[in-house]
């Protein structure tokens, strides 16, 4: 006999037991999931991305109050990890003369209370180190700020670079002798001394964007002949020696590494050298790749979109060992349901999250609410518990 119809009641309920069966998965969302680098366990997936804030009015490289109000908020709003913008390890290596730098213990000890006020909300804290090389001595982005390069008599300086090669308008670079990129790669290393110092618990080399460890990566910046330029390999060897310069000074300390994994132009650095280059950071001792693009070229087509990046990590997801590297994901990841369905389908381990955090810097909490996290009332800090996230 067949099996007779279900009544409307019956498909009712089992539509019901549906749905419930549903948001008991989301109970546990992924993105929500602590995940662990080394002996370091982050909270949660949903990372506050590096974003430069131009604010050190002093022009002396200390982070004061904006950074304690800006970090703070990011860390009480449910970040896992929250990753301080560029910050310059040597004085000519800053973006604009309002970036933050850590070259000096005042600058050490002030970015000691920056740990301290991330870790009292339960973040974890890791400072992106840098140096701009072309693209340094440029003016602040901000609104009613002038564009281009600092003139030497307003308070800028000399650039340097691969090679003598410049960004569109900007001051063009002088070429970095040999003795001088060891120098770059001791104060990368000299740079995640302090971070430590500073109870920091990661950091992450910026090699993206066109700033000098990038430039070296790109055949367009890296005109050179020497043992520093030509091949992938040679290309790619200064940021392996500031990677191993760093682990071999700090074993434990997770080190994420920020790449443009396409520069959007041919002939440029791409998505295959972004994955041999990948691989090298893993031997190297890295433990995340933040997978970003561009930034190299000022005129590059971008086909800028929703979570437009995203297929560059995806790859390297896929063609990286995961038990060895974790791969973070960022640019436009605007919705909590996008961001956890990038991870379930093995796009990448973490997410990144930079503009939608200065909009709502309580969004991680949101997002825990929306996908019912079992984490969600917990991350909410005890004076908020009134909120309606």
């Amino acid at each position: 006999m067949p099996e007779r119809s279900k009544t409307r009641s019956e498909r009712s309920r089992t539509g019901a037991s549906g749905v419930a069966d549903t948001l008991r998965h989301m109970a546990d969302p992924i993105l929500f999931r602590p995940i662990r680098l080394r002996d370091l366990e982050v909270r949660n997936r949903l990372w506050a991305s590096p974003m430069c804030q131009y604010s050190v009015e002093q022009q002396d490289g200390v982070p004061r109050e904006w950074y304690l109000q800006h970090i703070g908020a990011l860390a009480r709003g449910g970040a896992g990890l929250v990753v301080v913008e560029a910050t310059a390890v040597t004085p000519e290596g800053r973006i604009s003369p309002r970036d933050l730098g850590l070259w000096n213990d005042e600058q050490t000890a002030a970015f000691a209370r920056l740990a301290g006020i991330a870790h009292a909300h339960g973040a974890r804290i890791a400072v992106q180190l840098a140096h701009a090389g072309r693209k340094a001595s440029t003016q602040p982005w901000l609104p009613g700020m002038p564009d281009g390069s600092v003139p030497i008599g307003a308070g800028g300086w000399p650039t340097v670079a691969p090679s003598e090669v410049g960004f569109g308008e900007f001051t063009a670079p002088r070429a970095l002798g040999i003795d001088e990129i060891a120098g770059v790669v001791a104060s990368f290393a000299a740079a995640a001394d302090r971070a430590v110092a500073a109870g920091f618990d990661a950091v992450e080399v910026h090699a993206a964007h066109g700033y000098l460890l990038h430039e070296f990566l790109s055949p367009l910046s890296n005109l050179r002949g020497d043992g520093y330029g030509g091949d992938l390999e040679r290309r790619a060897r200064l940021l392996r020696e500031v990677v191993r310069a760093i682990r071999i000074r700090h074993p434990e300390l997770p080190i994420l590494v920020r790449i443009s994994a396409t520069e959007w132009t041919a002939g440029g650095f791409d998505a295959d050298e972004a994955q041999q280059v990948s691989a090298w950071l893993v031997e190297d001792g890295a433990d995340l790749i933040d997978v970003s693009s561009g930034g190299n070229t000022p005129t590059a087509p971008i086909p800028v979109g929703p979570a437009y990046q995203t297929p560059l990590s995806a790859r390297l997801r896929r063609e990286l060992p995961a038990d060895a590297v974790a791969i973070g994901a960022v640019g436009l990841i605007t919705a909590a349901a996008q961001a956890e369905t990038i991870l379930v389908t093995g796009q990448a381990d973490v997410i990144f999250v930079g503009r939608p955090l200065l909009a709502d810097p309580h969004l991680p909490l949101r997002w825990a609410h929306e996908l019912r996290a079992s984490s969600a009332e917990s991350l909410v800090p005890a004076p908020y518990h009134r909120a309606r996230f």
